[in-house]
């Protein structure tokens, strides 16, 4: 198993494989609150992209993971993120020789009313 960056500890992101698939949850904390409420969007952005480096990681044996650079992200919030218990899993579209493709979804109460989701291409350095 992969550890997680040093990002995750500093938003409070943790491993939850209790669903069976790779998924990250984070719970309130003053320090991810953006405007009053809520938690800040840059947060959300990091956990999204958090759940696409560890749905990706699960693709790959421990010795034949290649080294994974951001092509690029895209997020879409489509509701405030309050300040509860927040749940993010990823889904691989596509893994290719030098790219894979991923797509993202968090949520809080119910997973069936996102608050956002992204999609992302990675670069991965053999």
């Amino acid at each position: 198993m992969f550890g997680l960056p040093p990002y995750a500890a500093m938003i409070g992101a943790r491993r939850d494989r209790s669903g069976g698939e790779p998924m990250l949850s984070m719970s309130w904390r003053i320090e991810i609150e953006g405007r009053p409420g809520f938690i800040h969007g840059g947060v959300i952005a990091g956990l999204l992209e958090l759940a696409c480096y560890e749905a990706l990681y699960n693709e790959f044996s421990e010795g034949d993971a290649p080294r994974i650079k951001p092509i690029n992200v895209a997020v879409d919030y489509l509701r405030g993120g309050l300040m509860i218990d927040t749940h993010a899993v990823a889904q691989i579209v596509r893994v290719g020789k030098r790219v894979a493709n991923a797509t993202a979804s968090c949520w809080q109460d119910d997973r069936s009313k996102p608050i956002a989701t992204a999609r992302m291409h990675l670069l991965l350095d053999r």
